[in-house]
């Protein structure tokens, strides 16, 4: 890997750990509050709307700055945000504060990431990253655990502090901190795009046209967008619904609904290492079946009412899902950067998976607060997963079928 390689995913796995821990304290602050359960969905959706509103233009900003600058200065916001929910600010406007710091950051870092790595390494690369994200999921759930946890709350009100939940979001600036003192020690690139546009008409149609081309693209870019769009927004949702499921049906505090959800990260990890070792670039479209399976996992899952069956199965969820979305997500990169420029094709990716997130977190939380039970939620998550990706594996079967049959004049004229 190029030099300092490591050192940024040692930056953004620090960013990103601190944004996981986050959301469990931000749900324990919506408790202590004494807001309805439906209102914990809110805070990542206020996180993600940021990603939508601004993809037309966070591609080239990403483009037009240096992008470890950017990184930085990201970070530092997402520590104004925090900084502020501590001191009181509402916790749905100080979580899109940090959700439009990280929309800001994600461009950069992945755009950074295919300007330093050769196509050959990219799935490796991808490997890395994600199993770096993954991590981050992993630990910051058990961080944000441990912030929330009744042994935390008693260590804070022994030092006389009565607000034990705002010592737990300084803690989390540290994670900031040493978050941007690691993304100094990453060089540029050194990569110059041309001048992106500077009005907005003319921002939102580039935005639109990269959109377009992204999705028009037969080569990997269509079905990889469809595959990773699809993996995010049911993964988001999964993910909160996992922490109700966890004290609902499992009998388990809000803490410990965390490091069950952590059991999640850590089959992810596994199946992304997998993924990133063993699947090459020109091979990703075979995982789709896995697809399936996540999806057949995800409808099975919430039926287990014991804790000793629900670990293993959340591990075997998180691999499955890792081992699919690795391969998918670094083809959905090379096919971008051919296509657009770097910036610009994350912000796209960016752009289509987060209103996955907005649309599926949306409809989880109506659903909650019309009184679904739980189970059958989740059950209809993992069944709309299978029989989508089972329609993308359709499709592509027939869209092969269809070129590999020769046109009735061709048939004419060999005959």
């Amino acid at each position: 890997m190029p030099p300092r390689f490591h050192t940024l995913i040692a930056a953004q796995f620090c960013s990103a750990l601190a944004d996981n821990a986050l959301l469990i304290v931000g749900i324990a602050l919506l408790r202590e509050m004494g807001l309805p359960l439906w209102w914990a969905p809110l805070l990542k959706l206020c996180f993600t709307v940021a990603y939508v509103a601004l993809a037309p233009v966070v591609g080239l900003i990403a483009d037009a700055w240096p992008k470890v600058a950017l990184m930085s200065g990201m970070n530092a916001l997402k520590a104004v945000g925090v900084g502020a929910m501590a001191l009181g600010l509402d916790p749905l406007i100080a979580f899109g504060i940090v959700g439009t710091a990280a929309a800001c950051y994600a461009p950069a870092k992945y755009g950074l990431i295919t300007e330093i790595v050769p196509p050959t390494k990219l799935v490796a690369a991808n490997g890395w990253i994600e199993v770096s994200v993954v991590c981050s999921v992993l630990l910051g759930t058990l961080v944000g655990g441990l912030l929330v946890s009744p042994w935390w709350m008693g260590a804070v009100a022994g030092l006389g502090l009565a607000q034990p939940l705002k010592a737990s979001l300084v803690a989390l600036l540290g994670l900031y901190g040493v978050a941007a003192m690691l993304q100094l020690r990453v060089p540029e690139s050194g990569i110059v795009y041309p001048r992106p546009p500077n009005r907005l008409l003319d921002i939102v149609r580039d935005f639109r046209l990269s959109n377009r081309a992204l999705w028009r693209d037969r080569l990997g870019g269509r079905l990889s967008l469809s595959m990773t769009t699809l993996f995010w927004g049911a993964g988001a949702t999964l993910q909160l619904a996992v922490l109700q499921w966890a004290q609902d049906v499992l009998g388990l505090r809000l803490n410990q609904g965390a490091y069950l959800q952590a059991t999640v990260a850590i089959g992810v990890v596994a199946g992304a290492a997998l993924a990133g070792r063993w699947i090459a670039l020109h091979h990703s479209v075979r995982v789709m079946p896995l697809g399936v399976m996540l999806g057949a996992l995800m409808l099975a899952t919430p039926w287990v009412s014991s804790l000793g069956w629900a670990l293993p199965a959340m591990v075997l969820v998180g691999a499955v899902g890792g081992a699919m979305v690795v391969p998918m997500n670094a083809l959905l990169q090379h096919r971008g950067v051919q296509i657009l420029s770097a910036g610009r094709s994350i912000a796209v990716q960016g752009f289509n998976e987060n209103l996955s997130i907005l649309v599926m977190l949306g409809g989880y939380a109506t659903l909650q607060a019309m009184g679904v039970p739980l189970v059958w939620l989740m059950s209809g998550l993992g069944a709309f997963v299978m029989l989508s990706v089972l329609v993308l594996m359709a499709r592509r079967r027939l869209r092969s079928s269809a070129l590999q049959t020769p046109s009735p004049a061709c048939g004419r004229g060999q005959g």
